[in-house]
């Protein structure tokens, strides 16, 4: 049997400010044979996301970058893993992977792709998966539109905040979303249906808000916290309701602003966050197929940001905080 070799993406400097390639040092590692009850994967598809900027903190310098990747399993001693199968796997920046299944214990860590016909297995890192999840849960268990209501998101050309709007155009509301360029912005008004899309870069944001939301802001999916979230919960109407998915303007600088508490006791507001975890046993039984139903329906349009090879693993990346993504952002091997 030839000897095969992993590419890996290690953390070997500390994020502090801006992320940069001298955080990340790529290997290569030889790979043993597997034992039984393990497979060997190889990655089709990695994921780059903003959390993987905080979460990567918890670990030591020299670790394997975390995140999640689709691969194909091209060696199985493992019967409920066959050779051929496409699995989704919390793997790390890694191309080859050996698993023992059973040393993961969190369900949505490893699990078998169920069939979703002619569409991409990319769409397992993003509408399918955490992203589509976290906006599908995160809005509709959170903000519990109602018809006619007027729901506003930051990021709303990213992955979580473009599928929010859909849904909430689905659920018969008014949507505005705050993008950094003009290009995303006409995206999201052109091809997916948003009402109003504001340049938070260009625009006098309370102004514009005020305009599109003449009434008040009903919902508010939050991405980014900040400015942006403070002028935004300025304009909540009575009764509002907050979801926080992510704070990204902080992760590389923590000196932010913050929305004042006055208004939440003046306008009776309620404000949640939430780790996407905590609906994982709804995922494959509720979220995951109904978002395929909206897919196969037309109902939502999936983008995904492609950058192709695993050594540009790291530009993909560091582009997720300077605006460089539409929509999912996909490294393919």
């Amino acid at each position: 049997m030839s000897v095969k070799t992993a590419k890996v993406w290690l953390y070997v400097k500390e994020f502090k400010g801006e992320v940069n390639s001298s955080n990340f040092e790529l290997i290569e590692e030889q790979i043993n044979e597997i034992q039984d009850g393990e497979f060997l994967a190889e990655a089709i598809y990695l994921s780059v996301d903003p959390y993987q900027r905080t979460f990567q903190l918890q670990f030591p310098i020299g670790h394997v970058i975390i995140g999640r990747q689709v691969a194909k399993i091209i060696e199985s001693k493992n019967e409920n893993f066959p050779i051929g199968s496409l699995v989704f796997g919390n793997f790390g920046w890694r191309s080859l992977t050996i698993v023992d299944p059973k040393t993961f214990k969190n369900k949505y860590d490893l699990y078998l792709l169920p069939d979703i016909g002619q569409l991409s297995s990319s769409l397992a890192l993003g509408v399918l998966g955490m992203p589509g999840n976290s906006a599908y849960y995160g809005f509709l268990d959170l903000c519990r539109p109602k018809e006619g209501e007027t729901v506003a998101i930051s990021a709303a050309a990213g992955a979580v905040g473009s599928i929010v709007g859909q849904i909430a155009k689905i659920k018969g509301c008014k949507v505005i979303g705050f993008a950094g360029s003009d290009e995303k912005c006409k995206w999201l008004e052109t091809e997916l249906g948003f009402d109003k899309a504001i340049n938070y870069k260009s625009e006098n944001i309370e102004d514009q808000l005020k305009k599109a939301a003449p009434k008040g802001v009903d919902c508010y999916f939050d991405n980014v916290g900040g400015t942006l979230s403070s002028i935004i919960i300025d304009q909540m109407a009575m009764f509002g309701r907050i979801s926080i998915c992510g704070a990204i303007t902080s992760y590389n600088d923590k000196r932010v602003m913050v929305p004042s508490l006055t208004n939440f006791h003046r306008r009776n507001l309620r404000m949640e966050g939430f780790m996407n975890y905590r609906w994982i046993d709804q995922w494959m039984k509720e979220g995951m197929f109904e978002m395929l139903k909206w897919i196969q329906e037309g109902k939502i349009k999936c983008q995904e940001t492609i950058t192709e090879k695993f050594e540009n693993t790291p530009k993909a990346f560091i582009e997720l905080f300077t605006g460089g993504n539409v929509g999912k952002a996909i490294v393919k091997i």
